[in-house]
């Protein structure tokens, strides 16, 4: 990022402490087809379509030299099943039902990928179609395991990934997943195959919601077409073999596979949707705290429950969110202080960032501390072994912030 693309972010976010930005950029009636690498900057990404938090996607040319592609794929353009099998065949992976729904989702089981893809050949030989059902493989943490090793290069446009930068740091988990399945199923790279996409801007899946408050499991069912009538008609893509997704925040999607297809998919945030995130946090709270708002005056310690309910419903509560936006904070304030110079560079090892970018990223962190610090529920935590006290970290990046305005 250099100065120019700084300034022109800052202005942006400029007044909303911690809020959701206005729409300050038209909802596109087209989602972006960006062909070329070598005339396609991060500058032109950040400011196209991170910042606006609007779709686009990247042609093949931008996946080409990915070991995947070389490797997960025959010549023919179809899954190569031996190479798989002869790689990973003795690994435990996830599966997904899509033929049965549970509580608006799919029911899971775990197998080893040689039983996977021994059942994907017999879906394809009985014309796809298995008593079985329909069965996907979804969320496998391959990236985890050091046999992932050139599977992928994470893209210059991605690099600012805040939620896999945090699972490295603490060494638990991360937000990277192998996608395959048949024809059929359900950020996101192509491998191979094609998935057709639909997108809903943010706030028209409200027309999409039942009675209850729940939102559909299939957009396409029958039973909406009254409800679709009062949404904006939603975008389509279609993504082809190599091709790249951008999924912005809150912008409810539906994939549907369209052949045998295998992705790779990120969940990511950074400081250009770290509101989102915030408030998110917030919806799901007041969501648990409805749903057990009868034993509010009896139950001891309610609120503290509300966090545990929270964090096993969300994977993240207000005392975690704090710990992740103090590891990012102190990350971006030592690559600050190991800077001599104001520099515009893009490339410091091990995060993709530059001085520039760090300093946005502080100044959006600071924001939404400042509004996570003033928050009712989270003043009720126990913060007394928080280290750094949350209004001191607060402090240091607002001084931060102030000290580099002119960087």
């Amino acid at each position: 990022m250099d100065r120019e693309t700084r300034m022109f972010a800052e202005s942006h976010f400029r007044g909303q402490r911690g809020r959701l930005p206005s729409r300050a950029f038209s909802t596109p009636d087209h989602v972006d087809f960006i062909e070329k690498p070598d005339s396609f900057s991060y500058t032109d990404f950040f400011k196209g379509y991170l910042l606006p938090n609007v779709p686009c996607v990247f042609s093949s040319a931008f996946t080409e030299g990915w070991g995947s592609r070389r490797h997960w794929v025959t010549p023919s353009g179809k899954p190569d099943f031996d190479y798989l099998l002869q790689n990973y065949g003795d690994v435990v992976v996830p599966v997904a039902n899509c033929g049965v729904q549970e509580y608006n989702s799919n029911p899971k089981e775990h197998m080893p990928l040689r039983d996977y893809i021994s059942y994907w050949k017999e879906f394809i030989q009985q014309d796809y179609s298995s008593p079985r059902g329909c069965l996907y493989l979804k969320d496998w943490h391959l990236c985890r395991d050091s046999s992932a090793e050139g599977v992928f290069t994470l893209p210059v446009y991605f690099s600012s990934d805040w939620l896999n930068e945090y699972w490295d740091y603490l060494d638990v988990d991360d937000y990277r997943f192998i996608y395959m399945g048949p024809t059929g199923t359900c950020w996101s790279v192509n491998i191979c195959g094609r998935k057709k996409w639909l997108f809903f801007p943010p706030g028209q899946e409200e027309a999409l919601r039942d009675c209850h408050g729940g939102l559909p499991y299939d957009v396409t069912a029958p039973t909406l077409l009254d409800s679709c009538q009062h949404c904006s008609r939603p975008l389509e893509v279609t993504q082809e073999a190599g091709e790249m997704v951008f999924v912005p925040s809150g912008w409810h999607h539906q994939v549907h596979n369209l052949e045998d297809t295998i992705s790779i998919n990120h969940n990511w945030v950074n400081s250009c949707n770290l509101a989102n995130m915030w408030h998110f946090l917030q919806q799901e709270l007041r969501a648990v705290q409805q749903e057990v708002s009868e034993w509010k005056d009896t139950m001891p310690d309610w609120h503290h429950h509300c966090q545990v309910i929270m964090k096993s419903c969300s994977g993240i509560n207000l005392k975690e969110f704090y710990h992740f936006l103090k590891v990012i904070a102190e990350r971006r304030l030592l690559l600050l202080e190991k800077e001599t110079g104001p520099g515009e560079g893009e490339d410091i090892e091990g995060a993709g960032l530059g001085p520039q970018q760090a300093t946005f990223d502080i100044g959006r962190i600071a924001e939404v501390l400042a509004s996570v610090v003033a928050h009712p529920d989270f003043q009720r935590l126990d913060t007394s072994v928080f280290s750094p006290q949350p209004k001191d970290l607060l402090q240091q990046l607002e001084e931060v912030v102030a000290a580099t305005a002119s960087l």
